[in-house]
């Protein structure tokens, strides 16, 4: 049996954990949610009872899908109403108090100024919705900046109420 010269051990075992750390950066940036998988994403959560909404546990759980701006307007909204009714007084994913949602759509993105824009469709109550979540890619990806409701109304107009 030949012995392997400790140069070569070496080159093997730097070899090996090059590769393993390139795939796992490779596992890391895939797992990126385009903008309307995120939004997807966000509303299979919040429709499972499982919203960052109204929270006050994890500041992270809105960092998952707000830009931080927002999420920090949201949860200081959830932190100073202390389980009342703050600037939020409706869902604002339907942008309602009640909700019987059907024809629900989430719309493919589309790209401008560095911002993804991602219409969701929905009836509530036999009433046809249409709201416009804009979307911005930072570091950690894509993130809601913002949902127009419609009629100059927004959740970042809510929260500055």
């Amino acid at each position: 049996m030949k012995s392997v010269k400790p140069s070569v051990l070496i080159a093997i075992m730097f070899l090996a954990t090059n590769f393993s750390f390139g795939a796992y950066g490779q596992t890391a940036s895939s797992n990126r949610l385009s903008p309307n998988a995120l939004v997807a994403d966000l509303y299979r959560v919040h429709n499972a009872k499982h919203s960052p909404f109204f929270q006050t546990r994890s500041r992270a759980l809105l960092y998952k899908y707000f830009a931080r701006s927002l999420a920090d307007m949201i949860w200081k909204d959830a932190v100073s109403s202390k389980g009342e009714v703050g600037a939020l007084d409706g869902d604002p994913l339907y942008d309602a108090q009640d909700m019987e949602i059907k024809k629900f759509a989430i719309g493919k993105p589309s790209y401008e100024g560095g911002k993804a824009k991602v219409n969701v469709n929905f009836d509530n109550f036999g009433k046809p919705q249409s709201f416009v979540f804009t979307l911005v890619n930072g570091r950690t990806g894509w993130r809601i900046d913002n949902i127009e409701y419609g009629e100059g109304r927004s959740l970042r107009g809510y929260l500055k109420g």
